[in-house]
């Protein structure tokens, strides 16, 4: 095998050229190990999505994102819906604030069709968060008095104990 063919006299080194295929492929092998692949995951929401399965999915949306995954969020209009864009993009847009501390937008919603897509990655400098995904907003301290009131709407006074 010639080591340095560019020089005067050429450097040329005699060995095996089966453990040389074998050493080849070995250094293929652990390269490819280090390589990562981009892996995209879907989440579909629909215009008329309730507030608990909205959060069910905003959840899962930061699950894959905490997995540096990128995340695919699809808006599925049927039949009269596809009339009021303006919906599915306004339910986007809440989705992209909520979790704008986990990923941010690649790819910006836009309409295709039926389906307004939109594809968030994670963000590159953030390490995988272990704990369960909390968010402040919903958080609720141990230690305040709850009052019911009519019309199933609760007052919380928080006392300082």
């Amino acid at each position: 095998m010639e080591v340095a063919p560019e020089a005067r006299p050429p450097v040329v080194r005699l060995m095996d050229y089966g453990k040389f295929k074998y050493e080849q492929s070995v250094k293929a092998r652990e390269a490819r190990k280090k390589q990562t692949r981009t892996v995209i995951k879907e989440v579909q929401f629909r215009p008329k999505i309730g507030a608990s399965d909205f959060e069910v999915k905003r959840q899962r949306v930061i699950r894959f994102l905490q997995d540096h995954d990128k995340v695919k969020v699809t808006m599925r209009f049927r039949g009269r819906e596809v009339t009021h864009p303006e919906i599915g993009n306004e339910i986007l847009s809440r989705l992209r604030d909520s979790v704008a501390k986990y990923g941010e937008v690649e790819t910006a919603a836009r309409l295709e069709g039926r389906q307004m897509t939109m594809v968030l990655a994670p963000l590159r400098n953030v390490d995988r968060v272990d704990e369960d995904v909390v968010d402040e907003d919903v958080a609720v301290e141990t230690n305040e008095d709850v009052e019911a009131v009519a019309d199933d709407v609760v007052v919380v006074e928080a006392t300082d104990e």
